[in-house]
């Protein structure tokens, strides 16, 4: 089970405090309201992703991850339905928790946006002076809804 809250980067101060980044392309084999497959180039890894719908506050859900092999993952890539995502992530470190900024670049250009991972849905955190609105139960911010609605067409 994943719980991530997801929020708008106000600025961009949070890079210099980024203790790594890597740029990250992603697809979709299948995307509808109950579920999603995902193809993932991480680097020189690759990576096949299934999430089930979120649940009550939209914090929620099942995910399961397996590592491929990259030439797998590319060949899936061709695979894909039409959109997708290519950003950078950074990887933030404040007050005990990792932060994964997306910087989202193409046809979501302009999007920035951070997501902790939780152990339980009453886990309290610390918001970094950067973080903006919460948008975690907002559609619209799934990287499968911005990959056939994408951030420049909104």
């Amino acid at each position: 089970m994943e719980i991530e809250r997801k929020f708008l980067v106000r600025d961009d101060s949070f890079v210099d405090c980024a203790s790594k980044k890597r740029r990250i392309v992603q697809g979709y084999l299948c995307a509808d309201a109950e579920r999603s497959v995902r193809v993932r180039i991480r680097g020189d890894e690759g990576f096949l992703t299934i999430k089930s719908a979120t649940e009550g506050r939209g914090w929620s859900r099942y995910e399961f991850e397996q590592a491929i092999a990259l030439k797998d993952a590319e060949e899936l890539m061709a695979l894909c339905m039409s959109g997708l995502i290519d950003k950078v992530r950074h990887y933030v470190e404040f007050a005990g928790h990792t932060w994964e900024v997306d910087v989202f670049h193409g046809e979501n250009e302009g999007l920035v946006v951070a997501e902790i991972e939780l152990e339980s849905e009453d886990e309290q955190f610390e918001l970094p002076a950067w973080i903006g609105a919460e948008v975690s139960g907002d559609p619209r911010y799934y990287n499968s809804m911005l990959a056939k609605q994408p951030y420049s067409k909104w």
